[in-house]
């Protein structure tokens, strides 16, 4: 490895995923996504487009969402990070979104869903009772290959309705693998 600066070729980063914290050195060039999915092997992440256009590599950092195919994983030192996986708890539960999501056929291929149910958690916790419009909008950043918006705009909706108080508790605390 090449000291710290400007020619270095790696780099050490201490990241928490999931709440669970793992430091790793990386190529400086390595995107978060391949991060995720090649050196912590969390293969729900789905890689799509790469250009940050598609939203299937949507997750969570810091809070916010953010596209892990533009994010270096150096970018990411130090962050807090919630992927698909870390959704679930411990237990095996569902997330709310999860479950509603399930129960209204808002899935098909699954290629999306990650990207989705992340982006609809950050919708409902900055918005808790979205109309239809704003959950589209919040939304268009995610392309369905087949088409099933409408099954996912209305489960987004029935989230909404449930005004289930998980939301910030599952997106906060320490969950799956």
């Amino acid at each position: 490895m090449l000291e710290d600066g400007p020619l270095a070729r790696e780099q050490t980063i201490k990241v928490t995923v999931n709440g669970r914290t793992y430091e790793r050195t990386v190529p400086v060039r390595l995107s978060l996504a391949d991060f995720l999915r090649d050196h912590l092997h969390l293969t729900g992440t789905h890689i799509g487009c790469e250009h940050g256009v598609c939203g299937a590599c949507t997750i969570m950092l810091n809070g916010r969402t953010a596209r892990s195919c533009l994010t270096l994983a150096v970018q990411a030192d130090g962050a807090k990070i919630i992927t698909i996986e870390g959704l679930r708890a411990e237990d095996g539960t569902r997330h709310p979104i999860q479950q509603i999501f399930l129960e209204k056929f808002a899935l098909q291929c699954g290629y999306c869903t990650p990207g989705m149910l992340v982006t609809a958690i950050e919708l409902l916790q900055d918005n808790p009772n979205p109309n239809e419009l704003e959950v589209r909008e919040a939304l268009s950043g995610n392309i369905c290959r087949c088409s099933g918006y409408q099954a996912i705009i209305d489960a987004v909706l029935e989230a909404a309705r449930q005004g289930n108080a998980a939301w910030t508790d599952w997106s906060a605390r320490p969950q799956g693998r």
